[in-house]
């Protein structure tokens, strides 16, 4: 092979001209520049930050109930149940857990982003049992029943 100029070109050469020109993804070889998104757009926030705003909304819109005794209650969020089930819940993997104060912590209500996301058919579904189970295991922290804190709340349930 040739080049402009009558220079021959060996064919080790051609082979690794080749293989640079194919991995440049722009003239100047430095690929994408920035995100394709911005962070303001809805496509940077993931499931798990959407569901943790889900919570910390049913947490905020409780918190007036809770009272000064129960202000330091923290709510959390973890993918799946522990594989040992507490005695008193059912085989069907819970929703949320409650779990009491102790020497070394405050109480803490945790929900189970997995199983409640299984059970949600849409996003305002998954906004409604995020909801619900925040003010089951607040109700049951105070000792009162779900439609005493919420309204809405269904007191069959």
């Amino acid at each position: 092979m040739t080049l402009g100029g009558g220079y021959d070109v060996p064919s080790e050469a051609r082979r690794s001209i080749g293989r640079v020109t194919a991995r440049r993804r722009d003239r100047h070889g430095r690929g994408h520049r920035g995100p394709l998104a911005w962070p303001t757009v809805p496509a940077m926030t993931t499931r798990r930050e959407r569901f943790d705003d889900l919570v910390l909304d049913a947490a905020d819109r409780l918190r007036p109930h809770l009272g000064t005794r129960y202000a330091g209650t923290e709510f959390a969020v973890q993918d799946v149940p522990p594989t040992d089930p507490a005695p008193w819940e059912e085989q069907v993997a819970p929703l949320g857990r409650l779990l009491r104060a102790t020497a070394s912590r405050t109480d803490r209500v945790v929900v189970y982003r997995r199983p409640v996301e299984a059970r949600a058919q849409d996003d305002q579904d998954l906004a409604d049992i995020v909801r619900e189970v925040v003010t089951e295991q607040v109700a049951a922290l105070l000792g009162v029943p779900p439609h005493e804190l919420d309204p809405d709340a269904d007191p069959d349930r």
